[in-house]
C-alpha cells in the first residue's frame, strides 16, 4: 500500500510539473488537504536582474486561471482523483527547494530546519542539538568539485518590541553564521515577516534574533 501511494505521489508530481512548466511557470509546491483539496503553488521563472534594483514580477490572477484550466484537463486525462483544485502564487512563507531558490532569495530572512543537529559545526557557539534557525540567507562562493553551499547569519539578541527603548550602551550579541548544503536542509521557507517594501525587499534590518 505504501509503495502504491508513493507511486501515485510521483505520478501526480510529474503531471503537475510537466503542465506548469509547459506553460512557462515554476512549480513551487503541491499540497493535498483534507476534503480532497489539491493546492498547487506556482511562480514566475526567475532570471538574474539585469540592473540593480529592478522590480520583481509576480504571478497574477490570470496566470492562476490559465494554469487551473490546463491542470483540470491534464488531471482528468490521467484520472487523478481530487474534489477541488486551487492554484495560487507563493505566500510570504514561500518554500525554498532548489539551488535557484536559494540563489534568488539570498539576502532575505529565512526559517531553516536541518535534517540533523549542527553538532560541532558551529564551533561551540550554538547548542549541539539545535536544528532550527531564523536569519539572513547568504550565498557562499562556489568551489570547484565541492557541493554548492550557503550560510545563514543571525543574532541571538531578543527582538525589540514596538516602543521599547534600547540603551546605546548595550553591547549586542555577536552575529553568528552557519554554513550548509542543500542536502542538509529538511525545510527552508521565507520568514513570514510583513514588509511594506514587497516580497523582493532584502536586508538584515528585518531579521529578528535566531
Amino acid at each position: 500500500m505504501a509503495k502504491l501511494e508513493d507511486s501515485k505521489r510521483v505520478a501526480l508530481q510529474q503531471i503537475v510539473e510537466q503542465t506548469v512548466t509547459g506553460l512557462g511557470y515554476d512549480l513551487v509546491e503541491i499540497e493535498r488537504s483534507a476534503g480532497g483539496l489539491l493546492r498547487i503553488t506556482i511562480d514566475l521563472p526567475w532570471a538574474r536582474p539585469a540592473t540593480v534594483g529592478a522590480s520583481e514580477q509576480f504571478v497574477t490572477v490570470e496566470d492562476c486561471e490559465k494554469v487551473t484550466r490546463q491542470l483540470q484537463f491534464a488531471l482528468e486525462v490521467e484520472t487523478v482523483e481530487y474534489k477541488r483544485l486551487e492554484v495560487s502564487s507563493p505566500g510570504i512563507d514561500r518554500p525554498l527547494r532548489t539551488e535557484q531558490d536559494f540563489e534568488r532569495f539570498a539576502g532575505a530572512v529565512v526559517d531553516l530546519s536541518l535534517k540533523a543537529a549542527v553538532g560541532a559545526a558551529a564551533q561551540g557557539l550554538v547548542s549541539a542539538n539545535r536544528k532550527k534557525f531564523r536569519g539572513t540567507l547568504e550565498n557562499l562562493a562556489p568551489a570547484e568539485g565541492v557541493p554548492r553551499r550557503w550560510q545563514i547569519v543571525w543574532s541571538d539578541a531578543p527582538p525589540v518590541k514596538p516602543g521599547q527603548k534600547v540603551s546605546k550602551k548595550r553591547v549586542p550579541p555577536p552575529l553568528q553564521a552557519l554554513g550548509f548544503s542543500l542536502d542538509e536542509v529538511r525545510e527552508a521557507r521565507l520568514a513570514p515577516i510583513v514588509s511594506f517594501k514587497g516580497r523582493g525587499a532584502k536586508g538584515a534590518d528585518d531579521a529578528p534574533g535566531g
